[in-house]
């Protein structure tokens, strides 16, 4: 009675392993990627992922969100995170520090750093730009938005500009509070970025 037994462990087992998925992505960010106010299934990463292996490529999406990071908190926790030896980063950092109204310099910094750190294991990055709310100013906004654009070509990689891109300032498509995403605008944001991220694979040769 063994043998049947073992046979079917075995093929379980191999079977398990065949459905393993090839690719490790991270999502590094805070409650935009964390999935504030939704299910797990309704946050960024679970429908990246699912969006990912309707379009062929078996992924594991990280939730690497945590609600409230700045980047400064991103660049405190990314090595950790890096212990699950990613293939691919979206760093989607920044919001909190531009609602915080700190300096754009600080924000390009940490930003800096952790992609640099990335890098340095290998990993490709998709970087996601954020903006800064309307009430600091013009000149604000424009050197908040400028850092992302001048980061991704710093370090020739992927580059989504503005994260919230056909989601923000639509009541429809947030939740109460006007800055969280409802699930069916995480799906916006997830049909907007995939091509991005899946160039990116490609890029990157997976």
């Amino acid at each position: 009675m063994a043998l049947p037994f073992v046979a079917l462990a075995m093929a379980g087992w191999a079977a398990s392993l065949q459905a393993k998925p090839d690719l490790v992505i991270l999502a590094l960010g805070d409650s935009l990627t964390a999935g504030y106010g939704l299910t797990l299934e309704d946050s960024f990463p679970a429908q990246l992922e699912a969006a990912l292996a309707r379009s062929g490529v078996a992924a594991r999406v990280v939730n690497g969100g945590v609600s409230g990071d700045t980047s400064a908190g991103g660049l405190a926790r990314v090595d950790w995170l890096l212990a699950d030896r990613p293939d691919l980063v979206i760093v989607a950092l920044g919001a909190n520090d531009g609602l915080r109204g700190l300096e754009p310099a600080t924000t390009r910094g940490n930003l800096d750093a952790i992609i640099t750190r990335i890098r340095a294991t290998g990993a490709d990055v998709v970087l996601a730009g954020m903006r800064a709310p309307p009430n600091l100013g013009a000149a604000y906004g424009e050197a908040f938005a400028a850092l992302y654009a001048d980061l991704a070509a710093k370090h020739g990689i992927a580059y989504y500009p503005f994260f919230l891109e056909g989601v923000a300032a639509n009541p429809s498509l947030n939740q109460d509070d006007g800055i969280h995403p409802t699930a069916e605008g995480i799906a916006i944001i997830v049909e907007n970025m995939l091509p991005v991220v899946n160039d990116a694979l490609t890029r990157g040769g997976r």
